[in-house]
């Protein structure tokens, strides 16, 4: 980007000049002719932009450059803060509805006791009744690398007590000093 003074770069930042998605409304639209819509849907046709503004101002609305790269660009005949209120609910929604998967880990070393390794087991259960991935890590330390097959005795035995719950999605594998596999519930 060009090098300008800071006032200046926030002066523009204020102004949107950069947003390429900015809708443009009455004054700002600067092409000759508009497909015009009136506010009920009917489309009026092709009429210079003058006309058109002119038609806004006396319906007490205003004229909206909904589909700016068509030929000729059309306009609508509308409350543009009500419209923008539209498209922020319309936006909410979209976000509303879009379902976030998370992953929740739980950590194991190779010499849990029983009773340590039943409680994490549970602690799985819940997360996978809760809809959540589980990522199970064992994780080694120094020399205990050397004794591998403890590592995998303990995933495979919690993924055989597991397995009408959930669905092995990542076989175990060793990564560095640590053997990962993920579950997904059913």
């Amino acid at each position: 980007m060009i090098c300008l003074p800071i006032f200046f770069q926030k002066y523009l930042r204020r102004c949107n000049f950069n947003n390429s998605k900015r809708t443009r409304v009455n004054e700002q639209i600067r092409v000759p002719d508009v497909r015009l819509i009136a506010e009920d849907g009917n489309q009026i046709g092709i009429v210079p932009v003058k006309e058109a503004l002119k038609t806004a101002v006396e319906r007490g609305l205003d004229l909206v450059e909904i589909s700016p790269k068509s030929d000729p660009p059309v306009c609508k005949i509308m409350d543009y803060g009500k419209y923008r209120y539209q498209l922020e609910i319309s936006e909410k929604l979209k976000k509303k509805k879009q379902s976030q998967i998370i992953i929740k880990e739980i950590k194991l070393r190779p010499k849990i006791d029983i009773n340590d390794l039943n409680t994490k087991k549970r602690q799985i259960e819940k997360f996978l009744k809760s809809g959540h991935k589980v990522k199970i890590t064992v994780m080694f330390r120094g020399r205990e690398i050397v004794h591998k097959e403890l590592g995998m005795n303990i995933l495979d035995k919690l993924i055989e007590e597991l397995e009408d719950k959930c669905v092995l999605e990542l076989e175990p594998k060793l990564d560095g000093y640590n053997i990962i596999t993920i579950l997904a519930p059913v």
